[in-house]
């Protein structure tokens, strides 16, 4: 697995100077690097602290092979779980070497180093008791081995390999190695002698320059996502070097080898997989290509690795990274045709990382120490992918600025010569405005005049059509009027003759008859002349002054009129009326010819609506209908209400809501103007703040109701 760019996997063995297989001699060539103890140990399962003696007898102990594990022979581990043993091995340092050793352990597990029976260290809690068996990381530490030169000494460790939770099924045993080294190679800078070291400050470098360029780009593209949120590119390459911010954090500081550290390792890979995969999504969108088969396999491929940290640990990630590489390779190469610049762009980025993965591979399997590559090669690798994908979102900002910028430039050009025309258009636009101003200025006055002469016009059409009524209603007074003259006359003509025949008493009775007479004939002129008054006021140009008026009188009389009219342009016409008239209501403040003439309106209409029924009942033969037009009062707390009912033809639902609109009429051509109903609207709503409705089935007929104010 490809993983701890950032650690240092050096190992560097040598091989071991010893004349002996159970003997090894430390001479000067463990001054010119670390040497590791790999060969030459004896083993035994159990525990006994006798076995850290030199006078025990090992003789029948087996020897472990060559093995960096010193706890696994033949891919077999030696201490399972909850098990412990015992190693051994004979070391003997050169008479003349002076220098002082020092040596490092790597392991999983817990141990006590023991030199001639001597307890020197312990790492961790050694014990095959889960409840008192405490495991204990010492990798990066380095510690002093006392040994004397020109003496042969007894190293024995007790080693304990206890259990985990995690991974469930653990296919690795417990892990124990040990290699020793001189102070001076500690010291020394030279990456040939000191590999541990030595590449430490590059490798904190790398570490730190990794970082602060993953945590920069996802700044930069973040800040760019939130001032322009459509380009979600950005967004998307934000949170995937984020993610890797992450997973560089968790993986340099996480310890897998310690169980507390297990869910910190798969926290670490979830954020390194979901970064990839994210990068990968990028470089989708980046050529515009549908996501298919080979993404949601790398998908798959990440989970399963993920899973396996869990379950049962696969070794299998590098081939994974592997196609994923291709993958992208093989992307840019589809897409060399319509995204020149990115696909090569990725090809070399992606062609430089496969080319170090694979030379790596080549020195492990040379045998030749690839710490030196861990340290300066594997981190740029990482970093290849997402820096060609910020050089690439930097080249297509910088382009979409440069053609922004082009475009700004045609725009200014355009503007400065549009500029001109739009100057000359103006003035042009201005003189006619000014003009067409004046057009629709007097255009408006004729129509306002226009519309004065059509009210006025509906009025005296009002008028007119109580011309027959007004005559009949006239014609009685007058007829008394010169009945009562012709009477008179003859009275005093025979009151001359009484005069001259001196009957004083038949002439005071004669008299008498006359001033009857005169006072009937006063009546009826008045009579005649309140009805002329009341045309000549009805036919007057609205006023807004209001003045007390008997409403009962005034619907009575307009009902009269309005009859007596249509039965003057049509003796067939013949209808029914009743009166239903509210005695309490006395006197209200309203204008009294704008009232008229809202009532004649409405009795003319519904006396239309009943003939026109009359006459279609006629032709269907039908007997039973009979014409009738009903007109009522009625005081309402604050407001009278006058209502005009008919059993005519009533009104259609779909014009129902159009009757009050001005010139809208159901009655044929020629009929009717259409200005009566909305001037009524107008004369009740605005000019008395009252409330004009209609009720209304077609067939059955129509009730308006007019609601006036009373104002105290």
């Amino acid at each position: 697995m490809i993983k701890y760019f950032f650690f240092l996997i050096l190992w560097m063995p040598l091989g071991l100077m010893g004349q002996s297989p159970t003997v090894q001699l430390l001479d000067e060539s463990i001054n010119e690097g670390w040497t590791s103890l790999d060969e030459g140990w004896q083993y035994q399962k159990g525990d006994d602290l006798n076995w850290a003696q030199p006078s025990y007898d090992d003789k029948e102990w087996p020897v472990v092979p060559k093995n960096s594990n010193l706890n696994r022979v033949e891919d077999i581990a030696i201490a399972g779980e909850n098990e412990m043993v015992w190693f051994r091995k004979k070391v003997k340092v050169d008479s003349f070497f002076t220098e002082s050793v020092i040596f490092n352990i790597r392991q999983t597990g817990a141990s006590e180093i023991f030199l001639d029976g001597k307890l020197l260290y312990t790492f961790g809690v050694v014990s095959s008791n889960p409840a008192t068996y405490l495991e204990k990381s010492a990798n990066d530490d380095i510690f002093v081995l006392p040994l004397k030169p020109g003496k042969e000494q007894l190293l024995a460790v007790r080693y304990a390999a206890g259990s985990r939770d995690f991974p469930l099924y653990n296919n690795s045993s417990s892990k124990f190695s040990i290699q020793l080294t001189t102070i001076a190679v500690l010291n020394s800078p030279d990456l040939s002698r000191n590999n541990v070291l030595a590449l430490i400050p590059p490798a904190l470098v790398y570490f730190l320059i990794t970082l602060g360029s993953t945590t920069l780009i996802s700044i930069l593209f973040f800040t760019l996502f939130l001032f322009f949120p459509k380009e979600r590119l950005n967004g998307y390459f934000a949170l995937s070097t984020f993610c890797m911010s992450v997973w560089i954090i968790t993986d340099f500081y996480s310890i897998p080898l310690e169980s507390y550290a297990f869910w910190l390792y798969i926290f670490s890979g979830i954020f390194l997989f979901t970064g990839i995969l994210l990068m990968l999504f990028c470089i989708y969108r980046i050529f515009e290509r549908t996501i298919g088969f080979w993404f949601w396999t790398i998908c798959f491929l990440f989970v399963l690795t993920t899973i396996s940290r869990v379950a049962y640990p696969i070794n299998e990630f590098g081939l994974v990274l592997y196609l994923y590489l291709i993958t992208i390779i093989v992307l840019s190469i589809r897409s060399l045709k319509t995204n020149r610049i990115a696909a090569l762009i990725f090809i070399c980025g992606m062609g430089l990382t496969l080319v170090s993965f694979i030379s790596n591979l080549i020195l492990n399997a040379l045998g030749i120490d690839s710490a030196t590559y861990n340290v300066y090669a594997s981190g740029l690798s990482f970093m290849i992918l997402p820096l060609s994908i910020a050089i690439y979102l930097g080249y297509s900002f910088s382009q979409r600025s440069r053609s922004l910028a082009f475009q700004l430039q045609e725009v200014k050009k355009l503007s400065s010569e549009n500029t001109k025309i739009l100057s000359e258009q103006k003035s042009t636009l201005e003189k006619e405005v000014t003009q067409r101003t004046k057009e629709l200025n007097a255009s408006l006055d004729h129509l306002k005049s226009t519309q004065s002469q059509l009210i006025q016009s509906e009025k005296m059409a009002s008028l007119g059509e109580l011309t027959a009524g007004i005559a009949h209603e006239i014609q009685n007074p007058l007829n008394f009027v010169n009945n009562f003259s012709e009477v008179s006359k003859e009275l005093l003509d025979e009151m001359r003759e009484e005069l001259k025949n001196g009957d004083a008493e038949e002439v005071n009775a004669i008299m008498d008859d006359v001033i009857q007479n005169l006072e009937k004939i006063t009546h009826h002129g008045k009579r005649a002349d309140s009805i002329v008054k009341g045309m000549l006021q009805h036919s007057k140009t609205t006023g807004d002054k209001k003045e007390p008026t008997n409403i009962n009188a005034l619907a009575d009389e307009y009902l009269r009129l309005a009859y007596h009219g249509l039965r003057a342009k049509d003796k067939a016409f013949n209808s029914d009326m009743h009166t239903d008239l509210d005695e309490g209501i006395k006197t209200i403040a309203i204008i009294p010819q704008d009232i008229g003439r809202v009532v004649l309106n409405l009795v003319t209409n519904a006396f239309y609506a009943v003939n026109e029924k009359s006459k279609a009942a006629k032709v269907s033969g039908d007997t039973i209908y009979k014409p009738l037009v009903s007109i009522a009062t009625k005081k309402k707390n604050n407001s009278v209400e006058i209502t005009v009912t008919d059993n005519g033809t009533g009104i259609p639902n779909a014009v129902k809501e159009k009757i009050f609109q001005p010139f809208f009429t159901t009655k044929p051509t020629g009929k009717g103007t259409g200005l009566g109903l909305s001037m009524s609207y107008d004369i009740v709503t605005k000019g008395h703040g009252g409330e004009l409705k209609v009720e209304t089935k077609q067939g059955e007929g129509t009730t308006f109701t007019i609601q006036l104010p009373i104002h105290n």
